[in-house]
């Protein structure tokens, strides 16, 4: 069980302002929710990437379409340039499916890191299947997990599994980041 934070803990964190964090993964893995819920306990802002499409982007994926690096690349200069804004904390919800797409971000803001949501494509794809109202058809899910690269070793970041509770997964991140704090004091 992953260790509750109360409001001097989180403080505790976020003094000496935590790096901007990219939520990333596959559509449907949480992101929108783990971010939001992660950028609230923090007390920094935080932005969906799917706001940040171009309307090109979203007819593109709303008629069945996968996007390609072309149409990506205007997209994730946006991000990077909302994450090169929010140097002092910040979250951002972004697929970055590709290692190199991460490096775009890092180019904006080498101080950032991820946060990987790992999921399985049949909790995922049962995840989709039962949200409403989102541009992304359940139909371009299998070339998200064919475009994935998951974060590296050598990436700033972590991998967590996304079958666990949203409470579960940010109170795991709030306590890396609380200890990783207490070991540069």
């Amino acid at each position: 069980m992953e260790p509750q934070l109360g409001a001097t803990d989180i403080a505790a964190a976020s003094h000496g302002a935590p790096s901007p964090i990219v939520v990333m993964g596959v559509s449907g893995s949480g992101k929108s929710t783990v971010g939001s819920a992660l950028a609230q306990r923090l007390r920094v802002p935080f932005v969906d990437a799917d706001t940040l499409h171009p309307p090109s982007n979203i007819a593109k994926m709303s008629a069945g379409e996968p996007l390609d690096d072309d149409d990506r690349s205007p997209w994730l200069d946006k991000i990077g340039e909302w994450l090169a804004g929010h140097r002092d904390g910040g979250v951002v919800s972004c697929s970055a499916l590709k290692r190199a797409y991460r490096a775009r971000l890092r180019a904006h803001c080498p101080g950032i890191e991820f946060l990987y949501l790992r999921g399985s494509p049949e909790l995922i794809g049962r995840r989709i299947a039962d949200r409403t109202g989102h541009f992304m058809p359940p139909a371009l899910l299998r070339s998200q997990f064919d475009t994935l690269e998951p974060l590296g070793p050598d990436e700033p970041g972590v991998t967590v599994d996304v079958s666990q509770h949203v409470d579960t997964i940010v109170g795991g991140v709030l306590a890396r980041l609380q200890a990783r704090q207490a070991m540069q004091a």
